[in-house]
């Protein structure tokens, strides 16, 4: 018992000793960053500046990987099952950590067994946008509206399908603060906010950048932004919060991960080199102009946010009557 037990020991000192040499080393090739989207994509372009900015850092090429499809679920999967190296690593969202597990029958991946956290790298809020003939200047007007409204015509929000963090951003609103909405399912962001603009559908939980061009020139109506604080590109809209639903957020968060068991000394250091490069204003303008607002900060913050949102949607998924499919 005694000679079995040495041997664990040595075999776990000398694993402990490689590790420690191979973070000592890291990095001495290619690193390769999986993005669960298609290139040309606001994810994918996250990527691309983070992984420019970071090779710099490193002194190592990051080679962007696009692997979309499911959802982003077989990307996501793929980092799951990569070896835990320091040499593949993941770009994460708010739908692939933590809309999917609640969203798929069979998940593939465990949004916290399977991965280990690096840093979050922005988050994008939504803006409410409504048909400039609806009667209401501000969320609480929308909230009286949609109440006096509910049994004769309720009011109408554009979805792009009841599995999307859009529409979800909806169904939260409605159920913080208690009235109804129905939504409108469409198959992509721009018939949405289109239909919003002909007076079709009453309002959208739209992203940032494509509508900003349309709320200056007044074609929809901004009475709010979902993130917990105002938007730079919207400074003068205040936040569903402030606006009298004190607990209300939805943001759609970006963040980079890796597999599990990836090495303590890597993943410390890479949650250095990626807030150095969200306190480079280069960087945030960059990540700004897509409606990205940078928000450095640790692993255990990155990790807590998952564990926060993957209940927070699972309740609402499971409120809505979503079934997984």
């Amino acid at each position: 018992m005694r000679r079995a037990a040495f041997f664990a020991l040595l075999m776990t000192l000398a694993a402990v000793h490689a590790a420690t040499a191979q973070s000592a080393s890291w990095p001495d090739r290619p690193i390769h960053l999986i993005v669960p989207f298609p290139a040309g994509s606001s994810s994918d372009i996250v990527a691309r500046i983070v992984a420019q900015n970071l090779s710099a850092r490193l002194g190592q090429q990051l080679v962007v990987e696009n692997r979309p499809g499911a959802s982003g679920n077989l990307g996501t999967e793929a980092v799951a099952h990569a070896a835990a190296d320091g040499y593949t690593l993941g770009l994460a969202n708010t739908s692939t950590l933590t809309l999917s597990p609640s969203l798929m029958a069979k998940p593939a991946y465990d949004p916290v067994k399977d991965f280990v956290p690096i840093s979050m790298i922005g988050a994008s809020p939504f803006v409410l946008a409504l048909y400039p003939d609806v009667p209401a200047k501000n969320v609480q007007e929308l909230i009286a509206l949609a109440k006096t409204n509910a049994k004769t015509k309720p009011l109408t929000f554009a979805s792009a399908g009841p599995a999307t963090l859009a529409n979800l951003a909806g169904v939260l609103f409605a159920k913080t603060a208690n009235i109804e909405l129905t939504p409108v399912s469409y198959r992509g962001s721009g018939q949405e906010i289109l239909d919003v603009v002909a007076g079709r559908v009453d309002m959208a939980f739209a992203t940032i950048p494509p509508t900003l061009p349309l709320i200056r020139e007044g074609k929809v109506h901004a009475i709010a932004v979902t993130g917990p604080q105002r938007s730079s590109a919207l400074a003068d809209v205040p936040t569903v919060a402030e606006s009298g639903l004190p607990s209300y957020e939805s943001v759609l968060w970006q963040a980079l991960y890796a597999p599990a068991g990836t090495p303590a000394p890597i993943v410390t250091r890479l949650n250095a080199e990626v807030n150095a490069i969200l306190h480079d204003s280069a960087a945030v303008d960059a990540l700004a102009k897509l409606g990205v607002e940078a928000q450095p900060g640790t692993t255990q913050q990155l990790a807590d946010r998952i564990s926060a949102d993957l209940k927070k949607w699972h309740d609402v998924i499971v409120s809505a009557g979503i079934q997984p499919q």
